[in-house]
This record gives C-alpha cells, sequence and structure tokens, in this order.
C-alpha cells in the first residue's frame, strides 16, 4: 500500500490539545517512519509535527519551538548529524533536545551523532517502550532547563530594578556633595566630601555600565551614532582623570596627532570606553608610574582609528588576556585592588557594537597595553 507524504508542520491528529502539550517535532524523509512513531505515542498525547527533511525542518524551527526532536541520521542532502549541528550551533535552538534515530549501531556513527550535540538516539526498528521512555527522559530535561532559564530571567529582571532604582539615592548623594563644597568647608571637610562625590561618580557609572550591557544583550539598545573628533574626546578624558593619576604620582602622557579626523561613534559610550581603560590604568599602575595614550590612523585596511591605553602595572598572564573581557572575570586577584570584572566586559561589548576590537598586549618591560580599533565603514 502506498501513503502519500504527510503535511509538513501539521498537527497529525484531531484532539484537542492542552496547553501543557509537548510539542515533538519528527523529522525523517520517510513518511512510514512517521507513521510508527506516531503509533508509538499516540496515548501520550503530544503534539506531534512532521518534516520531510532537514531544510525544512531548520526553516520551520522558529515557529514550532518543539520540546523535543526526533531526527533521522539518514536523509538525502542534509543528513540528521549536519541537522543536529546546525541546531547546536544556534543559540536560540540549542536548548532544544535531540534523540537521533538511526539504524547504525557502530560506535564510530554513535559518536558522530553526540559529538554534534544530540543529547540521546534510539536504534531501529523502533521500539515504543524505549521510544517513550526516551521521550519522557528529554522533557524532563527540556522542563528542567524551562525552569531554569525563569529563574535565571527573574533574577536578571530584579538585578536591573535594583541597579536603576540605585541611580536615584546616588544622584541625590552627587548633588549633596556639589551643594555642601559651595559651602564653607575646612581643608580635611573638603576633603571628605570630595572624596563621597567621586565614589558616587564611580557608582553611578557602574550602574550605568550595567544597564548598557542588560540592553545590549537584550537587543534593546539603539547606539546614538554621529560623527566625532576622536582625538579631541580622548585628550578631553586624559585631562579629566589626570587628577586621580596624580592623587598616586601617575603621570598621564598623550600622543595624539594634531590633525582632525571624524569617526562616527556613539560618543557617550566611547567616553565610557576610555574612562573604564584609564580607570583601570591607574588602579593597577604603581605610584610612580606612567600611562600612556595614543592614537593612530591606518592609511590602509578598514579600521579607522587605534586608541591605545599602555600601564606600567604588573600586566595580564597570557592565558587570561582572553578570560578579562568576559563578564565577572577578573584575571588575578590583587591584593587592596577592588575588581568587580564588568569594566572590560562593558568595553567588549560597546566596541564590538560598533563593528570594532579591542585586544591586549605585552607592555614590555611591564604592564599592559589596551588597543580600541574603530572601523571606517561606520561613518
Amino acid at each position: 500500500m502506498t501513503i502519500a507524504p504527510l503535511p509538513d508542520s501539521i498537527p497529525t491528529t484531531n484532539r484537542v490539545m492542552s496547553p501543557a502539550t509537548a510539542s515533538i517535532l519528527v523529522v525523517d524523509d520517510e513518511p512510514d517512519n512517521f507513521d510508527v512513531i506516531e503509533a508509538f505515542l499516540f496515548k501520550e498525547n503530544y503534539h506531534l509535527n512532521y518534516a520531510s527533511n532537514g531544510a525544512k525542518a531548520l526553516g520551520r524551527l522558529s515557529d514550532l519551538q518543539p520540546d523535543v526532536i526526533l531526527l533521522d541520521v539518514m536523509m538525502p542532502e542534509l543528513d540528521g548529524v549536519a541537522v543536529c549541528r546546525q541546531i547546536k550551533a544556534n543559540k536560540n535552538w540549542q536548548h532544544i533536545p535531540i534523540v537521533m534515530v538511526t539504524a547504525l549501531n557502530s560506535k564510530q556513527d554513535l559518536a558522530r551523532c553526540l559529538d554534534a550535540g544530540a543529547d540521546d538516539f534510539i536504534g531501529k526498528p523502533i521500539s515504543g517502550l524505549e521510544l517513550r521512555s526516551r521521550v519522557r527522559s528529554m522533557l524532563r530535561i527540556k522542563r528542567q532547563h524551562d525552569a531554569l532559564l525563569a529563574t535565571m530571567e527573574l533574577r536578571e529582571d530584579m538585578s536591573k530594578t535594583i541597579v536603576h532604582d540605585l541611580r536615584n539615592p546616588l544622584g541625590a548623594i552627587s548633588m549633596s556633595c556639589e551643594l555642601l563644597c559651595r559651602t564653607e568647608l575646612d581643608e580635611k571637610q573638603r576633603q571628605k566630601v570630595d572624596r563621597i562625590y567621586a565614589m558616587s561618580q564611580r557608582l553611578l557609572g557602574l550602574t550605568d555600565d550595567i544597564l548598557v550591557m542588560s540592553k545590549l544583550e537584550s537587543g534593546k539598545l539603539c547606539l546614538n551614532m554621529d560623527l566625532a573628533d576622536i582625538g579631541h574626546i580622548t585628550r578631553v578624558v586624559a585631562r579629566d582623570f589626570d587628577p586621580i593619576a596624580r592623587g598616586k604620582n601617575i603621570e598621564i602622557t598623550t600622543q595624539i596627532p594634531p590633525s582632525l579626523r571624524f569617526i562616527a561613534v556613539d560618543e557617550a559610550l566611547f567616553r565610557r570606553i576610555l574612562d573604564n581603560l584609564l580607570s583601570n590604568a591607574i588602579k593597577f599602575s604603581p605610584k610612580n608610574g606612567t600611562i600612556a595614550v595614543s592614537i593612530d590612523y591606518p592609511d590602509t585596511g578598514e579600521t579607522a582609528v587605534i586608541v591605545r591605553v599602555a600601564d606600567c602595572g604588573s600586566g595580564v598572564k597570557p592565558e587570561l588576556q582572553h578570560a578579562i573581557f568576559k563578564k565577572y572575570e577578573i584575571g588575578e586577584a590583587i591584593a587592596n585592588v577592588r575588581q568587580t570584572g564588568l569594566g572590560l566586559a562593558f568595553c567588549k561589548t560597546i566596541v564590538e557594537a560598533h563593528g570594532g576590537y579591542i585586544s591586549i598586549e605585552d607592555n614590555h618591560p611591564t604592564g599592559a597595553i589596551f588597543s580600541v580599533g574603530l572601523p571606517s565603514r561606520n561613518a
């Protein structure tokens, strides 16, 4: 008896689905195999969908959002291993459990499936008891993932709310300090007020960094791009940090070409990048050290401008130079130096949002050089 191919991605039963019904996508080029799976899972009340090849399955994943995928290995053109690899490489789909359905039983073939990211596999001919058990197991994993994700999202929302609400009291502290500075204070009192003001500004900056990163990660931040003179911005930021550096007897030198070069950037966020880099350079440099800020305008290539901040601190070990740009990674802990692991992560996020790059290299004989490159194509 010839069986007509089933339509792709529609339920194959007429029963009414409850909101809690699990959705299962079966990907197989043979409709007969789908009929077998449907017969074995009929009493489980799952919402079954069918895709006749890997390309169609990939094209409909966003709409279907299945809870489990039963994926045949041996398919023409795009086989199951390739489909599995593409699904697991996509951050929007990689959480979906995949059970490979295969007639292959060699260890090498099963290893290929697992290497591609498969969560489980079942051999042909399919056993109904084994199929139901493996699907239930994958659904438990999916429910645990969903519950964990919901908890993380709730925690993230609470953190954003707390950080946002911190801005009001911090702003009030800063304003009060400014008012106090206009009154008659002796030298010791003025130093205390100046320190309170500086610390409140640092906290405001940290809250801004966290909020900006959250917006970028959620895709809700729009860069306010405009042409700006990078050299002028860098000079101003270096000048603003000079009093802080002098407090540690650190000298900030600048080597910036006098010619005007306008690059398309979000000026406020670019200033925050420089703030973070210079703040770190001062924090990690010893007393009586030197911090060099320089700018280059390459004549060739896609990079329009490179800003470098070189310190004379202890440097960063080669094995940590990649990790320090990740959120909450601090590299080596240093005594009496407060590190949150957010500053460089913020810089990387903002620079890459501009289409640029940030890198680190050794500053011989001691220290580190942070380079920020911005592309000309943003102009």
